[in-house]
């Protein structure tokens, strides 16, 4: 078919050129964005007088035609046009005649992409946030039934101080907490409109990009014409996000692989998220965890696709950018399916409550305490520090836990430690008394439980 631009050219594109040249097998997708911002654009043109009220009525219905056809498998989109734009500029003027050829005045590809891609990701701002709240509600659900379960704190993978379940997913509580009001800001950055921008200098044509830009759902026009049609600042920004989310899906993805071990075993995944081998009948694999840590990779690689791309563009639109698709729309997909599946995952998993409890005992978690026992006894912490050292090589040596001493025993190394220490080293009195903001004890799990409640109902 003639190209929408070929009016300049004397010469058929190469068909290798042609190919190429084309965005159609990807930017398909923005065909409800495309119809949108036209239905926009007509109603402004006809609003300012530069078409006819007819002429605008005739095209929104070609519009409508064209949009309900795909839809329901009547019209396919095929790689005879370049891009969807051209697809549906085509096609309207195959339906309705010369009226509409008068759909493109006052407009360039390069606003009309533009918008197309901003209205595509505002959408997908909010998709992704949407997957977010239910993973923020799963994890507030386990945080409320897991006050009270005891299990070991690492640092450096090492057992390092008691603490409970509640309090290890609200660490991942406030990651995806943190995550959704990125998002938001994010959305209210991007929230503004290229239309009217023209090809990089605006237009001669009366228009009234106030009016477009409400109708479709944006705060403003944007304030500068090369801006509007070069900026892809708020897609890198949602590619970041992304990112970011992909980061901590992936550790807490590295978690549960480790949990579900047959060292730990702290977790038992649900049979329908996990995968057996095909030779090994006593394996149960943690697929979808390792999965969605595999393809942060994926998501980062878009990110720093696109990066590079940009990074020595002049302004204004250069064809580089039809590179902000085909990998960013992979990206998109692959966040919001790991999302889904890594909730599925996680609403269906148990705790070995028993086992964690278990471990915590095992791992010295309440040395930190007995320190701070001795520190109360006015040791100064230093002292108590190698004191409380010498006592767990003891225990090291022997096997056995802090609280499986007698009192003699402990007392061997100062002579102020009396019966009070047990209560002192109990796991659950350890995790209770941490009473500050933020930490494990009860009264500050109740206050963080309650916050996370308070973000979810107005979320």
């Amino acid at each position: 078919m003639a190209q929408l631009w070929g009016g300049r050219f004397t010469k058929k594109t190469a068909d290798e050129v042609y190919d190429f040249n084309a965005s159609i097998g990807f930017d398909k997708r923005l065909l409800s964005e495309d119809i949108g911002g036209s239905r926009a654009h007509v109603r402004m043109l006809a609003k300012q007088g530069i078409i006819k009220e007819d002429e605008r009525d005739a095209i929104l219905g070609g519009l409508d035609g064209i949009e309900e056809d795909v839809k329901n498998g009547k019209l396919a989109i095929t790689k005879e046009y370049e891009d969807v734009h051209s697809f549906v500029e085509a096609n309207l003027i195959d339906r309705i005649g010369d009226a509409g050829k008068k759909l493109h005045t006052g407009r360039s590809r390069n606003d009309q992409v533009a918008l197309d891609m901003r209205l595509y990701v505002r959408n997908r701002t909010e998709d992704t946030r949407a997957l977010i709240g239910e993973l923020l509600a799963t994890l507030q659900k386990q945080m409320e039934e897991n006050i009270d379960t005891i299990m070991p704190g690492f640092t450096h993978l090492q057992k390092a101080q008691p603490i409970t379940l509640a309090h290890h997913l609200g660490a991942y509580f406030e990651m995806f907490r943190r995550d959704a009001e990125r998002l938001s800001d994010i959305r209210e950055r991007m929230n503004y409109c290229p239309l009217g921008s023209g090809a990089l200098a605006g237009t001669t044509y009366p228009l009234d990009r106030e009016f477009t830009a409400k109708e479709l759902g944006f705060k403003a026009p944007t304030r500068n014409s090369m801006d509007g049609v070069s900026d892809r600042d708020y897609l890198i920004e949602y590619l970041s996000a992304l990112s970011i989310i992909m980061m901590h899906l992936s550790r807490f993805s590295e978690e549960i692989i480790i949990w579900n071990s047959n060292e730990y075993r702290f977790v038992n995944i649900d049979d329908a998220y996990s995968t057996g081998s095909s030779i090994m009948p006593q394996k149960k694999n943690p697929d979808i965890a390792e999965l969605v840590r595999g393809k942060t990779g994926r998501v980062y690689g878009a990110l720093i696709s696109l990066l590079t791309t940009m990074k020595g563009l002049p302004l204004a639109y250069n064809k580089d950018m039809q590179e902000d698709k085909e990998l960013p729309f992979d990206a998109m997909d692959t966040a919001d399916d790991c999302l889904h599946l890594f909730n599925g995952m996680l609403s269906t998993m148990t705790y070995n409550k028993k086992t964690m409890e278990a471990s915590c005992a095992g791992g010295f978690a309440n040395a930190t305490d007995l320190a701070d026992y001795l520190v109360g006894k006015g040791i100064p912490f230093r002292d108590a520090h190698s004191i409380v050292g010498s006592v767990v090589i003891a225990c090291e040596k022997d096997q056995i836990a802090i609280d499986e001493l007698s009192l003699a025993q402990l007392r061997e190394f100062s002579p102020l430690i009396d019966e009070d220490v047990f209560t002192a080293i109990d796991l659950w009195n350890c995790v209770d008394k941490r009473l500050t903001d933020g930490a494990p004890g009860r009264a500050a799990m109740e206050k963080e439980i309650a916050a996370g409640k308070a973000f979810l109902e107005e979320f």
